[in-house]
């Protein structure tokens, strides 16, 4: 009798490959063919693009008034190579923003598949129904949503300068792993401008019920920290998402303490 794999209790708690046990000298036959699946499947998010017609197809059921926008990028293979080009606006995109006349709003929302098309498609319709839901709750106004195919993050910041939007806000698919290749990301910048780094946004990451944050929850993130953006005149390091903090603090039993710091 074999004696019990100490590591079958850990395996509940993560996705992570652990103790995947060995055959002779080699992995297991089955652990071996769940790597090549999550990794065929990583891969084929990558270098699938994106039906971006059908999803501005199913937005317009919505009403919600929506852009389609464009990078330089003419190919999945172009965006790998440059992900400089995957950070601005062509031309004829830069042009029709500037012609717009909307009045300025609140938020620039943007979406785009970034690295997984696959996470966009699965996950992108129905983070946008909570997010819109949730910002009207807290009476913030949306610009024209704008779809953007083979985009970087950075990209959001000429969309929120162009549209006069106090906010950028951009949903992207986030690198594929070997654990999850339909992951969702959220960055958040205030006063957003071309040039902004790294350290001016918010993130929130592995957007993807029910393994990852749900879309509910994501929203209500979101949607603090936008207010709190909006209220101290910045983002990024120096804004910190106090929500779980504030959700336990106000917790039975905790109702009289303060928010834990």
């Amino acid at each position: 009798m074999s004696a019990p794999d100490p590591w079958f209790e850990l395996r509940r708690y993560t996705q992570a490959r652990i103790g995947q046990g060995r055959a002779g000298c080699a992995t297991p036959t089955a652990a071996q063919l769940e790597f090549q699946l999550a990794h065929a499947l990583a891969r084929d998010a990558v270098h699938q693009p994106w039906q971006v017609g059908d999803f501005a197809e199913a937005l317009a059921t919505t009403g919600w008034q929506t852009l389609r926008l464009a990078t330089p990028i003419h190919s999945r293979q172009h965006y790998l190579q440059r992900p400089d080009l995957g950070r601005v606006l062509d031309q004829t995109s830069r042009d029709r923003l500037q012609k717009l006349d909307l009045p300025a709003a609140d938020v620039a929302l943007v979406v785009t598949n970034g690295l997984s098309s696959a996470a966009v498609e699965q996950h992108g319709l129905a983070l946008l129904e909570s997010i819109v839901a949730t910002y009207a709750k807290c009476s913030l106004s949306l610009g024209p949503i704008c779809l953007v195919p083979d985009a970087r993050v950075a990209v959001a910041d000429e969309i929120g300068a162009l549209l006069g939007a106090k906010l950028a806000v951009i949903l992207v698919g986030e690198r594929p792993g070997l654990s999850a290749a339909d992951s969702l990301g959220i960055y958040l910048t205030y006063a957003p401008q071309p040039g902004r780094t790294d350290a001016e946004r918010n993130c929130l990451s592995n957007i993807r019920p029910p393994a990852g944050m749900s879309y509910t929850a994501a929203a209500a993130k979101l949607a603090y920290l936008s207010c709190q953006a909006l209220q101290r005149q910045l983002s990024g390091v120096a804004l910190k998402d106090d929500t779980d903090d504030i959700a336990i603090a106000a917790a039975p039993g905790r109702a009289n303490l303060e928010p834990l710091s």
